[in-house]
């Protein structure tokens, strides 16, 4: 099990952004208070979770300049994904960056590269994935310039996850608490369940791996925490724990997190048009990642 490329699923996750509705400054709570937890407090957190998941879904959609790391550590039985997703969105309108590197070889890697109103966006390809093009770069045309952030690489994972959480918050009643902290900053809990996890694809597990996920274990949750800046801006996220049933076992730790101030210093030039190959049509950028998948899968 591998770490996959997160640009092939963009279109789907137009569907997930759109049923994601998340807080909000402060929550209603005094600096530095814990709101309360029970039965007699459930809607108020879920409204206050819903409140939040808007404001999120919202300012994903502004292009904020922003930095971030995105860890992904997934384990079902022996078999593992560890990745890490460096992300860099900078201007107006932005340039981005998305580094798709494997913690378990370094080899495996797939920069992803779209300079401010370039018509194209490049993908730089590590070694395990050389015998895709004759060069380091392929480029393709850029088609996701209507659409907001989470279509982007270097931010739809995270999108993802946020439809986890607000699933489980709406439909299965998952929040648990709600902390405000003396400088403004608020940090929100909430149980996502296993069936959340799986309809929004937080992790992309091969059919094979999905098969083996019975009732048992589809009937266990994660624990995630979100943590957001008194301007509501989301700085930390993490989503993470160990499920058993059927026989197998699922350990699952994602880490979002901002990374300081991005410059012009951490985006790449635009390659020199010797060292990329063109994809030109849609016919050509799919059968490219139908290779891709064929590497990924072995």
């Amino acid at each position: 099990m591998t770490a996959r490329t997160t640009i092939r699923s963009r279109t789907r996750l137009a569907a997930l952004l759109c049923g994601v509705t998340l807080v909000a400054t402060g929550c209603g709570a005094t600096a530095g208070t814990a709101v309360p937890n029970g039965d007699e407090v459930a809607a108020y957190l879920s409204a206050k979770f819903s409140d939040t998941l808007q404001k999120l879904s919202d300012s994903l959609g502004e292009n904020d300049t922003r930095k971030s790391v995105q860890d992904t550590f997934a384990r079902f039985d022996q078999k593992k994904i560890n990745s890490t997703i460096s992300a860099v969105q900078l201007g107006h309108p932005p340039a981005r960056l998305s580094k798709n590197h494997s913690n378990q070889d370094s080899n495996e890697y797939l920069d992803d590269f779209h300079p401010a109103n370039s018509p194209v966006e490049y993908l730089l390809l590590g070694p395990v994935y050389a015998s895709l093009a004759p060069t380091h770069w392929v480029s393709m045309p850029y088609t996701a310039g209507d659409y907001n952030e989470c279509y982007w690489a270097g931010a739809h994972d995270i999108c993802k996850v946020l439809g986890a959480i607000d699933d489980s918050v709406t439909k299965s009643k998952g929040a648990r608490s709600a902390n405000s902290k003396p400088d403004g900053s608020i940090q929100l809990t909430a149980d996502v369940t296993m069936t959340a996890f799986l309809d929004n694809s937080v992790i992309t597990f091969p059919d094979s791996i999905l098969e083996q996920i019975g009732p048992e274990m589809k009937t266990k949750s994660f624990s995630a925490t979100l943590t957001l800046d008194a301007q509501g801006k989301l700085t930390d996220l993490t989503i993470a724990g160990t499920a058993t049933g059927d026989g197998h076992e699922m350990e699952i730790n994602e880490h979002y997190r901002l990374d300081g101030t991005p410059t012009e210093n951490d985006l790449p030039k635009v390659p020199d048009p010797a060292d990329v190959t063109v994809l030109p049509d849609r016919t050509a950028v799919d059968d490219f990642y139908a290779r891709m998948g064929e590497i990924q899968d072995r």
